[in-house]
């Protein structure tokens, strides 16, 4: 299982310039809000597909139960 740290680190590493702030109770829901220039320009939907991307197939709703998202552009 990821932890809180660990899933920050693949953001930001996946959106160079991005500032992500990730938090769990359990390592497998995560809260992240992560702050990145190349948000700039796109809706909600593609910001959230941009950081979900990241992942690999099957991450996310594996070992990753929920990644609950809240982007900003620089």
């Amino acid at each position: 299982m990821p932890t809180a740290d660990e899933v920050k680190a693949r953001i930001e590493s996946g959106i160079p310039g991005a500032e992500a702030d990730v938090t769990s109770d359990d390592n497998v829901h995560f809260s992240a809000r992560v702050v990145a220039a190349e948000f700039a320009g796109l809706n909600l939907v593609e910001q959230h597909r941009l950081v979900y991307a990241i992942f690999e197939d099957g991450e996310l709703g594996g070992s990753i139960h929920a990644l609950a998202l809240t982007t900003e552009t620089q």
